[in-house]
C-alpha cells in the first residue's frame, strides 16, 4: 500500500514540475534569473513555514555546510538553465533533457562518494548520452543548439545538485531545512540581478510567475512524501510521467510537436531509465532476501 502511495505522489510531482515549465514559459520574455528569483522565493516561504511549524533549527549539522553550499549552487545552476531551456525549446525537450539528471547523479555518486558504478549503470549512462544527442542535435544547422547544451547543462547540475542531497540525507539533515537553505540562496544569488536589470512585469507576469513557484514548491514535497512511502529504486521511473505531461500540456498550450529524433531521443533515454528501475529493483529485493531472518 505504502508503494502505491508514492507512485500516487510521485506522479503528482511530475505533473506539478510540468505545470511549472509551463507557468515559466508563459510568463514571456522575461530573463530566466528573474523567473527563477520569484519561484525560489515562494519555496523559500513554503519551506520557512515547515520549518517553524516543525521547530526545525536552521543551524544544519557539524561539517554539513560545504554540503549545502554545493547543494545550492548546482541546484541553481540547474534551475537557471532549464528555464532558459524551457523558454527556447520544445517543451518536451527541454523536461527531457533536464531529465538527465538522474544519470549524471550516477556520475558524481562515483566521482563524490566514491560509490561503485557496474556495468549496467555505465551502459545506462552511455544510452541516455547518445539519447540526448538525438535530442540535441549537435551541428552547425540546428539553430537551437545552444539552449539544448544549456538544457543539457541544467541536467547536470541537478544531478550534482541531488547527490549533494543524498550526501546530506545520510549526514541527516532534514529535507525542509535542505530546501530552505537552498531557495534561500538562489533568492540571494539572484537578487543582484533582479535589482540592476528587472523587467517590469505585468500583473498578470507577477501572478504567472507565482503560479510557477506554488507548482515548484507542489512538486518539491510531493517527490519528498513520495520517497518517504517507498524507496528511490521502486517508484523513480515514475518520475519521467514528467515528459509525457510536458508533451500534452506544450501540445494543447502552445501548439509544440516534437519532431522524430526528439521522439527517438525520448524513447532511448526512458528505455534506459526503465533499465536501471528494474536493475535497482532487482538488486534492491536481493538486497532484502540477504538481510532477512
Amino acid at each position: 500500500m505504502k508503494q502505491y502511495k508514492g507512485i500516487i505522489y510521485i506522479i503528482i510531482s511530475a505533473f506539478c514540475f510540468a505545470l511549472m515549465n509551463v507557468f515559466v514559459r508563459l510568463a514571456g520574455e522575461l530573463p530566466s534569473v528573474q523567473k527563477s528569483f520569484f519561484r525560489n522565493f515562494v519555496a523559500f516561504l513554503f519551506a520557512a513555514a515547515i520549518m517553524m511549524r516543525r521547530q526545525i533549527s536552521v543551524r544544519c549539522g557539524a561539517g554539513n555546510f560545504r554540503y549545502l553550499l554545493l547543494r545550492s549552487v548546482f541546484g541553481t545552476l540547474g534551475i537557471l538553465c532549464n528555464f532558459y531551456a524551457v523558454d527556447h525549446l520544445v517543451l518536451a525537450d527541454a523536461s527531457m533533457l533536464n531529465k538527465m539528471s538522474p544519470f549524471f547523479a550516477i556520475i558524481f555518486s562515483y566521482l563524490i562518494l566514491k560509490e561503485k558504478v557496474t556495468p549496467v549503470q555505465a551502459l545506462a549512462v552511455a544510452g541516455a548520452f547518445i539519447g540526448s544527442l538525438f535530442i540535441i542535435r549537435p551541428t552547425l544547422l540546428n539553430m537551437d543548439l545552444i539552449p539544448s547544451l544549456i538544457g543539457l547543462l541544467g541536467g547536470i547540475g541537478a544531478g550534482a545538485a541531488y547527490t549533494m542531497v543524498r550526501l546530506l540525507g545520510e549526514r541527516g539533515e532534514e529535507g525542509p531545512r535542505i530546501v530552505c537553505i537552498f531557495s534561500g540562496f538562489s533568492c540571494l544569488v539572484t537578487l543582484p540581478f533582479l535589482i540592476f536589470d528587472y523587467h517590469p512585469m505585468t500583473w498578470q507576469q507577477f501572478g504567472i510567475l507565482l503560479l510557477a513557484g506554488l507548482s515548484a514548491a507542489g512538486g518539491q514535497f510531493s517527490i519528498t512524501a513520495a520517497y518517504c512511502y517507498a524507496p528511490a529504486k521502486e517508484i523513480s521511473i515514475y518520475d519521467y510521467s514528467q515528459i509525457i505531461f510536458s508533451a500534452i500540456l506544450g501540445f494543447a498550450i502552445f501548439g509544440q510537436l516534437p519532431d522524430m529524433l526528439s521522439w527517438l531521443g525520448y524513447v532511448t533515454i526512458c528505455s534506459m531509465a526503465v533499465m536501471m528501475f528494474f536493475y535497482n529493483r532487482r538488486g534492491y529485493r536481493r538486497s532484502a532476501e540477504t538481510h532477512a531472518p
